[in-house]
């Protein structure tokens, strides 16, 4: 699939946004969770005419759609594959007036199925958000001990029963491979023992096992 294509988003809260960063002529702005693109194009109109930014995320399907939303800003933006943890040595000999970071999974990652994000779509247990990095979903499940799965679902997802889960995550892996989110899933059902839930079990699970990944 077209990466540009994959990657469609429309930004929310730019004018919450714009209203926070006042982006003025001449400033200088870095986006380092650039998406699709879609803030980081407000920016740029709102400080034209020599405005600049720094845009950067660690999705390549983001970077390529934000690449082609930006290109007629030429070269008013910069644009970097990468982690914002990694902002600070790309930026360093700039002053900037203004920082941007949207934190979290955005829907065009949800909505792909192949990506393993979503609760709502099978997939494969993937959830890189960098696609070019050898870890997984499937390898933190499949290969990790016990007690680091549960300590990791604990820490990172607040998961009161995360050595239960844990525990038969081990015991189901010992006869079957856990390849897609929908069986991940439900081993987390079947872990937490009860029959009605509120809301998908596994939420706690998934944030927990995105954020190691």
């Amino acid at each position: 699939m077209d990466e540009v294509v994959e990657f469609h988003h429309e930004p929310v809260l730019v004018n919450e946004v714009l209203e926070a960063l006042c982006p003025k002529s001449g400033g200088r702005y870095l986006d380092g969770t650039l998406g699709g693109g879609g803030h980081a194009e407000s920016v740029l109109r709102a400080s034209s005419p020599d405005g600049q930014l720094w845009g950067m995320d660690h999705d390549q399907s983001a970077i390529a759609a934000a690449s082609s939303r930006l290109a007629a800003f030429g070269d008013r933006v910069k644009i970097k594959h990468g982690s914002y943890s990694s902002a600070a040595g790309w930026v360093a000999a700039q002053t900037l007036d203004g920082v941007l970071l949207d934190l979290g999974v955005s829907s065009p990652q949800l909505d792909i199925g192949q990506r393993g994000f979503s609760l709502q779509t099978e997939g494969p247990l993937d959830m890189r958000m960098d696609r070019t990095q050898s870890l997984t979903a499937a390898h933190v499940v499949n290969e990790w001990p016990e007690e680091d799965l549960a300590d990791a679902i604990w820490r990172y997802g607040g998961e009161r029963d995360s050595r239960r889960i844990a525990r038969l995550i081990v015991e189901t892996r010992a006869s079957t491979i856990l390849e897609t989110t929908t069986q991940l899933s439900e081993v987390v059902k079947l872990a937490k023992r009860r029959g009605k839930f509120k809301k998908q079990p596994a939420v706690k699970v998934f944030q927990a096992i995105r954020i190691v990944v």
